[in-house]
């Protein structure tokens, strides 16, 4: 459950993502048809409808917050261009319209900041040649000879007709210069990117791109989440978390007497440690799951224990292997990532459940809250943040929008926070589906100190509701653990005064191309802000 940290400039990440159309799947805004990249779909509309997205963009000046809203006004209203065309921006300015119409909108994800010359060039070209397309019409000589010309001192009188004529070839010349124009960036781009993939051919020494890129299913490769696995320094952070440890530990351990004799399925078990912790609870039967090279550790280290009597320990994707048994009395997992969600297995676990538990079986845990704290935190604004208006001498307040767009991963000091502790979301395991990650969930603030609110910090709880409790926080409140808490900071601090009541919300969206990302957007006190968990 690592996250990516490291800095990077921007400089063609987001341009290279637009183009992999296999990955996303974009409804029409005006009609039922699907597309699998934003160029198919910004030339329909601008050839089945006649409406020009690029330059709606460019003429009514849209930001990341205006569009969104802009999209999911288009949708609720269901209006068409000529609608759009008899309306004022300022319509669709209102913050109830970055709540989503549609769940999982690829347009909502569209970031609309990369969209450079490139991208408008290149949608553009389909309005050139669909107009240079049109049925023959006569060459310039062909016009030319068939109009008179009247020539008297020195000046040429043409027929109206002629002048028409002249026109039209005139506009003809551009279009075919506009054609080849476009055609030359079209070849350009293929181009750069057919660089691109030798180069990446010859680093990775892999030329088999489609199983590299793709799993049995279709869908991306986890390959890269679960190498993550492998290295071992992840494994020693989370075995000596003692508030995850010990928890799941406490949890098998004062409940044995549910768990005695029973089969329990571990996902995502890595060294083994919830497994062993399971056989000493008095399981008879405990199989084990994890697609990371570690298990290959792990099942070292169960026979170390003596214990492979016990634990069944199986390599690969849930999904797709064989469990050997049909049903299991329990199912333990530590499947949480940061902000609860992100990285995290959650859709595992489901599947686990839906597929592999008995009838009034146990789930651990079988709970789990998000929760937002508003932190005042000025020093650490003005380190983070406000750095980039002077650096050097020189001005980079550019960089402030990216930076607030990556939470950050910190544990957070509770001398900071000041406001009470707001609940946006309860997960129950027993019956949530894979769409519980999609969610707008509304949160109250009572201001407790006088100053600014520089940030919302978001942290999950976990609860073993069995006959022995057991529950753990991740919040600042708590003991730290390798959580920590998930840090949104904003790009502008909020004044604020002791007893004031603030509304705001969270807006919880699925990564379109990004199965384990999140996209979250917080709306509080006129101030919207879009972040990346990616």
């Amino acid at each position: 459950m690592n996250i990516d940290t490291s800095d990077s400039d921007g400089s063609g990440d987001d341009w290279d993502e637009l183009k992999e159309d296999e990955l996303i799947n974009i409804s029409c805004l005006f009609c039922k048809d699907e597309f699998q990249g934003y160029n198919d779909a910004l030339n329909h509309l601008k050839l089945q409808h006649l409406f020009d997205m690029p330059k709606l963009i460019k003429d009514y000046q849209l930001d990341d917050y205006s569009f969104r809203k802009f999209i999911n006004f288009v949708r609720q209203h269901k209006l068409t261009p000529n609608d759009i065309g008899s309306i004022k921006c300022d319509t669709w300015e209102n913050d109830k319209y970055l709540t989503p119409i549609i769940p999982d909108d690829a347009w909502l994800m569209f970031d609309i900041e990369e969209l450079d010359d490139n991208l408008i060039a290149n949608h553009r070209s389909i309005e050139v040649i669909e107009e240079v397309n049109e049925p023959h019409t006569p060459t310039n000589n062909e016009r030319l000879n068939s109009y008179p010309v009247n020539a008297e001192n020195g000046c040429v009188t043409l027929s109206e007709q002629h002048f028409v004529e002249l026109q039209k070839t005139i506009k003809e010349l551009k279009l075919q210069l506009k054609q080849r124009e476009a055609a030359y960036f079209c070849a350009k781009e293929q181009i750069e990117e057919m660089q691109k993939k030798v180069q990446n051919l010859i680093i990775e020494d892999d030329v088999d791109i489609p199983k590299r890129l793709l799993n049995s299913t279709g869908v991306l490769n986890d390959d890269g989440y679960f190498n993550t696995y492998s290295h071992f320094a992840i494994h020693h952070e989370m075995l000596t978390d003692t508030v995850r440890t010990e928890s799941y530990r406490d949890a098998l351990l004062t409940n044995s007497h549910l768990f005695n004799n029973c089969t329990m399925l571990d996902v995502g078990c890595g060294t083994g440690i919830l497994s062993m912790f399971a056989a000493k609870s008095g399981c008879k039967k405990i199989i084990s799951v994890d697609q990371s090279d570690v298990i290959y550790h792990a099942m070292d280290i169960v026979r170390e224990n003596n214990l492979n009597d016990v634990i069944e320990l199986k390599k690969g994707r849930l999904e797709d292997i064989d469990l050997g048994i049909d049903k299991v009395d329990a199912i333990v997992s530590e499947w949480m990532g940061y902000f609860l969600l992100f990285e995290g297995m959650l859709d595992t676990v489901i599947y686990a459940r839906d597929h592999h538990l008995k009838a009034g079986g146990k789930l651990l845990p079988n709970r789990c809250t998000l929760s937002v704290v508003g932190s005042g935190d000025t020093k650490r604004y003005i380190d983070l943040v406000d750095y980039w208006s002077n650096v050097y001498g020189f001005k980079m307040s550019c960089m402030k929008a990216k930076v607030v767009k990556e939470p950050s991963i910190e544990i957070s000091n509770v001398k900071d926070i000041v406001t009470n502790v707001s609940l946006i979301q309860n997960f129950d395991l027993y019956t949530v589906d894979t769409n519980c990650v999609n969610f707008t969930a509304p949160f109250e603030f009572n201001i407790k100190k006088t100053g600014s609110l520089t940030a919302i910090i978001g942290y999950f709880d976990v609860f073993f509701d069995l006959d022995n409790p057991v529950k753990f926080s991740t919040g600042p409140h708590s003991q730290p653990t390798h959580w920590k808490q998930t840090v949104f900071s904003l790009s502008e601090p909020i004044s604020i005064t002791e007893g004031e009541i603030i509304n705001g919300k969270l807006i919880c969206q699925r990564h379109p191309k990004d199965n384990r990302a999140l996209i979250i957007t917080i709306v509080i006190k006129n101030h919207s802000q879009v972040y990346y968990l990616d």
